[in-house]
């Protein structure tokens, strides 16, 4: 059975149509005290693949919940499906004192589950933080989908560690050239300064590229540069749009045209699905 999260309901059902399998109708009660109960009633089979992005903290409590409740129905084997992991950009102690945050997520999820599906993880290294096999699955390609036809399209990414999801992208659109920005994060105040690359943009459709969009703050500086430098049109692709807080603003104000992402977190502008690519991996 496909056992969704409250938060990834919408991928599962897609998941659950491109498998074949039967999607459960998961539970969701709160006590109270403020305490969560997830149930999963009525379940049945002997492999429960439980779907569970994890933006929120409460999000992974419903994931440890969800397989522990699976695991006590009968199921024999557990796959946990994180399409988006969260807290994957603390995947190091920064400074003195400081936690390896995933890792001690990555930790507890592994004690309920066989073994793990993660969907365009930031850094793919935190697979290692896993104790269960983990399968990394490649979403991007269908971003190109959403893509109107582009006239001598320019994909890009905002620094060098996405180039490869701009390749992808570029492939699956079936034409263009790549590069990137070059993107310097300031740690102690948390301040991004971006450099732009030396490709021609004057007259070109731009697609700028990424696995997250998060505040949406570095990718308008990333844009507002490509308008100074005469791009035609200018369009905003993530396989994981966060788009915390304003930043939806921020980007149709440097002048984004559409913003396109895929269903690993569910948003107005989750025009294609990560479930073709995970149903593979399944």
């Amino acid at each position: 059975m496909i056992v969704p999260s409250s938060g990834s309901q919408t991928l599962a059902a897609t998941l659950a149509e491109e498998t074949g399998e039967t999607l459960a109708t998961p539970t969701f009660e709160r006590f109270a005290d403020g305490e969560l109960l997830a149930a999963v009633p009525g379940f049945e089979g002997e492999t429960a693949a439980v779907v569970a992005s994890t933006p929120r903290d409460a999000d992974w409590i419903e994931l440890l919940q969800l397989q522990d409740a699976v695991r006590e129905a009968g199921a024999d084997e557990v796959v946990t499906v994180i399409p988006y992991l969260g807290y994957a950009r603390q995947d190091r102690a920064f400074k003195p004192g400081q936690p390896v945050s995933v890792r001690a997520m990555a930790r507890a999820v592994s004690t309920g589950t066989d073994r793990v599906v993660l969907v365009n993880p930031h850094e793919p290294a935190v697979r290692e933080f896993f104790e269960v096999p983990v399968e990394l699955v490649d979403a991007a390609g269908a971003l190109a989908d959403p893509l109107p036809d582009l006239s001598d399209p320019l994909f890009l990414s905002p620094d060098a560690s996405a180039i490869g999801i701009a390749e992808t992208v570029r492939d699956a659109h079936g034409s263009g050239s790549t590069d990137y920005f070059e993107k310097h994060r300031d740690r102690e105040d948390g301040t991004v300064e971006v450099s732009p690359s030396d490709a021609p943009v004057s007259g070109r459709d731009v697609v700028v590229v990424d696995d997250i969009i998060a505040t949406g703050s570095t990718m308008s500086q990333s844009i507002a540069v490509l308008d100074e430098r005469g791009a035609e049109r200018v369009f905003a692709a993530c396989v994981h749009p966060v788009l915390a807080s304003n930043a939806v603003s921020k980007l149709r104000s440097a002048g984004v045209e559409r913003i396109v992402g895929t269903d690993t977190l569910e948003r107005a502008c989750s025009e294609v699905s990560a479930a073709a690519a995970i149903a593979d991996a399944l």
